[in-house]
């Protein structure tokens, strides 16, 4: 089987890239439908407008409705096409970008990404989540080509809350992880092959980065400052684990994520801080050296990642839960069977007890 790897047509990162939206969309097309929340027009619409003033593009915006659903995505169409636009840009957060996406796919038209946190590896991927008008997830749309350009302003990432930078860890925690289990097991990628050494050595870069510069961006951000840390972690949480997971493949982590949406208690949790509790068990199942784990655990712990079940809302915990968790970790279309061996519920029930006995152990608890 061939090895791919896709990724963006552009990426830009910087502080105060956003003034320079305008200059960018030119090259794609003449007249964009900006996809924003009424709330973040209000804090930074005045630098997208300065922007389009000064380009040969103009723009029209429209309020996001809250969720990436088959109906607000026809609307979006029909917007559209009133209004003759040739280019979608979504500015925001993840269903944002993931609705603009979509809308680009149906309409054949460029699309432009600016995220406004960093707390998923999700906007440089071909990949929207559907929802239901209820914010119930329906279906994964997978697009057949990444967003032409993903620009990151990182004044205004290091304004948002720092839980979501930190929750982005804990998902690009995964990345290194997973992409290391598909590689022994010969998984296909979301890309549709095998993962390229280049897709291998960003998601070693990334892991790398999270240890070297994590700790050091959350003081930062905590203090309101955007530092080479910060700039570091903003890179690694978006692009490196980004290329990572959809060239290199997804495995535990994000299966046990997947399962532990069964349980009510998890639903307030950030995805990220799901995939870190996730990542910790697919690593009790590998049974990897102590000193590894130890390095691991403590990592999520300074960061404030969650490390046991209590952690994560699950206050208590009974047999029936975690087997649920695990057997719904184990549906058949999940990832959990890209393991380089054969996984079974019980043995993610047991993981997942492990896990959460060593995060109580490293606690002091």
């Amino acid at each position: 089987m061939a090895k791919i790897l896709i990724s963006p047509g552009k990426y830009v990162q910087g502080a105060g890239e956003l003034k320079n939206i305008g200059a960018y969309a030119e090259k794609y097309g003449k007249k964009a439908l900006v996809l924003i929340t009424e709330s973040g027009y209000k804090r930074i619409g005045t630098i997208i407008d300065s922007s389009f003033e000064v380009s040969n593009s103009e723009l029209v915006y429209d309020y996001f409705n809250g969720e990436c659903s088959k109906n607000e995505i026809q609307r979006l169409i029909k917007v559209m096409e009133h209004e003759a636009c040739d280019m979608v840009i979504g500015i925001g957060g993840g269903k944002i970008l993931d609705t603009a996406k979509a809308v680009a796919y149906y309409k054949n038209t460029p699309v432009l990404i600016c995220p406004t946190i960093a707390s998923t590896d999700a906007p440089c991927s071909a990949l929207s989540v559907l929802y239901t008008d209820e914010g119930v997830f329906e279906e994964y749309l997978f697009l057949p080509s990444n967003p032409n350009l993903v620009l990151m302003d990182t004044d205004i990432i290091s304004k948002s809350p720092v839980r979501l930078t930190i929750s982005g860890m804990g998902d690009a925690l995964a990345t290194y992880f997973e992409a290391r289990a598909c590689k022994a097991s010969g998984a296909v990628s979301c890309a549709g092959g095998l993962g390229t050494e280049a897709a291998m050595a960003l998601a070693k870069l990334c892991f790398d980065t999270l240890m070297n510069e994590g700790v050091k961006a959350k003081l930062a951000l905590e203090a309101g400052a955007c530092t080479e840390a910060v700039e570091k972690v903003v890179e690694a949480n978006t692009l490196l684990s980004g290329l990572g997971f959809e060239s290199a493949g997804l495995a535990g982590a994000h299966a046990i994520h997947n399962g532990l949406t069964v349980l009510e208690e998890c639903h307030h949790m950030y995805h990220g801080e799901k995939v870190a509790f996730g990542t910790i068990t697919q690593l009790v199942l590998e049974n990897i050296p102590a000193e590894e784990l130890e390095d691991i655990i403590d990592w999520c712990i300074e960061l404030g990642l969650p490390v046991t079940l209590k952690q994560l809302g699950i206050t208590e915990v009974t047999d029936e839960k975690i087997m649920a968790v695990a057997t719904a970790a184990c549906a058949p279309t999940d990832t959990l069977h890209n393991m380089p061996f054969e996984v079974t519920p019980e043995k993610v029930c047991a993981a997942i007890k492990a896990a959460d006995a060593y995060g109580k152990y490293f606690l002091g608890e």
